[in-house]
């Protein structure tokens, strides 16, 4: 089955359960099925056919699912995009994924709206604009005629485009099968029911939020509770209100909100399982969210946007003792295991890279077979994450393999540097990276964004580090910025500090 049939079946089978709650609007299957027909159809007249690339471009709200099943449903493919990208990233998406049509929100207007001077067809919510159409004045003119998705499991479906943290984004694509594959894991590992309600705060064009939250409520047929932003106080009221079962979130979407002063006021008894991902959080960490949030039912999952994504899970009861690792076994319909340089299993307390295999992962990099091959090796996906397994069988992520600098020959790995140098009363952020060097190939730089301004002179900064790491991964360079570079979705962008590195030494 596809995604367009899972919808028209929900539909069928439940046409009077809330299906959208999405800024005080709510909307039944029945009614999101109709407006997806109404919209398909619109864009059918338009010139979207089978295959062809349709860009999507919104935050959270109940246009963004009309538009990702209608997509689907015309057999096209969708391109979900970050809303926080700016006009020149967008751009290189569009051009790069040969898109037929784009689609925005009238909240995101203003930095797409040059793109009604091309041959894309461009449609936005709110009114016609500048060459833009409107995409309710389409529905509105168009039927609601049933469309059928002729679509297989192996079809191309979807193609989400990474975060570029080590150059430009590259496209992930996806078919039917990868998607539900992942989906109806975290349903069933997720405990999700009919009576699930499901918030989606985290943006709706990332993998998680998307292919394990978005597609695994719409295959059981619950309730998406949307917001298009995330704030502590949105949350906690729309967990409290809603009466949430399931949420995804960063860790730093949970750290902001337990330091909420009136956490503790909110009734959050209804949530059966708070999940995050992207990043670990500490044991000092787990304690503190789960002391305001009054909870014993964190989760963490662990996956790349290639692997569907899937991997392991750390369950909430495995979270003592164990915060901060990945989990002990893979999730459902995924494997895992750790190899060395050679692609063979590592050997016990042997560090490693970390592979996953399963049906959840990419058919492929979007017009770029070479790199496919580089991480597609014998079925299984090779993450770049360096990790380590420990006597109890959990799985650890040490460091990302890119990142790790080689000094005289000895392995250095910036993640425990940084960690430690974190916890210094003057340093607000640190990125740790390796710098060229004549004699030891490379040597270790730390880029220091300053607490309240205060900034720490290099001295200190390795007195602080000494007894805490060997004296060889002590950075020999410090450098103050005001900020790291970051990417739309947050994540810093090493390579960029390697490449100022590199003009330097020109």
């Amino acid at each position: 089955m596809n995604g367009s049939e899972l919808l028209a079946m929900q539909a069928r089978r439940s046409p009077h359960q809330e299906a959208i709650v999405s800024n005080g609007n709510r909307v039944t299957y029945e009614e999101w099925n109709h407006s997806v027909n109404q919209l398909a159809n619109g864009l059918a007249t338009l010139g979207v056919g089978k295959g062809e690339k349709v860009v999507l471009h919104m935050p959270n709200t109940e246009e963004f699912l009309y538009t990702y099943f209608a997509v689907q449903r015309l057999d096209a493919v969708v391109v979900p995009i970050n809303a926080k990208l700016v006009y020149d990233e967008i751009l290189y998406i569009v051009e790069h994924s040969d898109a037929k049509a784009f689609l925005t929100h009238d909240l995101l207007f203003p930095q797409v709206a040059p793109l009604a001077d091309s041959n894309l067809i461009c449609l936005k919510t709110g009114g016609a604009e500048d060459g833009w159409r409107s995409i309710e004045a389409l529905m509105k003119a168009s039927p609601d005629t049933p469309r059928t998705s002729t679509t297989t499991e192996d079809d191309e479906v979807a193609l989400l485009y990474t975060s570029g943290t080590t150059g430009k984004p590259k496209g992930v694509l996806f078919t039917n099968r990868n998607i539900q594959t992942v989906a109806t894991m975290m349903a069933i590992e997720m405990k999700m029911e009919p009576d699930s309600r499901v918030l989606h705060m985290m943006p709706l064009s990332h993998s998680a939020p998307l292919h394990l939250f978005m597609m695994s409520t719409t295959y059981v047929g619950a309730t998406h509770i949307l917001a298009p932003t995330f704030s502590p106080e949105l949350l906690l009221d729309l967990v409290s209100k809603e009466h949430v079962t399931h949420f995804f979130g960063a860790p730093v979407a949970y750290l902001l909100t337990a330091k909420h002063p009136n956490v503790k006021d909110y009734d959050l008894s209804s949530m059966q399982y708070w999940v995050y991902g992207g990043a670990p959080l500490g044991t000092e960490e787990v304690e503190f969210v789960k002391e305001q949030f009054q909870t014993d039912r964190l989760m963490c999952v662990y996956g790349l946007t290639e692997a569907g994504p899937n991997g392991t899970l750390l369950l909430p009861e495995e979270h003592k003792g164990k915060s901060g690792s990945i989990g002990r076994r893979p999730a459902l319909n995924s494997e895992i295991e750790l190899v060395d340089e050679n692609g063979e299993p590592a050997r016990p307390g042997e560090v490693g890279e970390i592979v996953l295999k399963g049906k959840g992962v990419m058919k492929g990099y979007y017009k770029d077979p070479e790199k496919t091959h580089e991480v597609l090796r014998n079925g299984w996906l090779y993450t770049g994450d360096v990790g380590k397994r420990d006597e109890d069988g959990f799985f650890w992520v040490i460091d990302r393999k890119k990142d790790i600098i080689i000094s005289g020959g000895v392995n250095i790995f910036p993640k425990e540097i940084e960690e430690v140098l974190q916890a210094h009363p003057s340093v607000a952020e640190v990125a740790v990276v390796g710098i060229p060097h004549p004699d030891w190939g490379e040597t270790v730089k730390a880029f220091v964004v300053p607490q309240n301004g205060i900034e720490p002179s290099p001295q200190e900064l390795s007195s602080f580090l000494e007894g805490k790491v060997a004296g060889y991964k002590i950075p020999r360079v410090y450098e103050n910025l005001e900020a790291l570079p970051r990417n739309a979705t947050g994540k810093l962008l090493k390579h960029q500090l390697r490449q100022a590195e590199a003009v330097k030494e020109v």
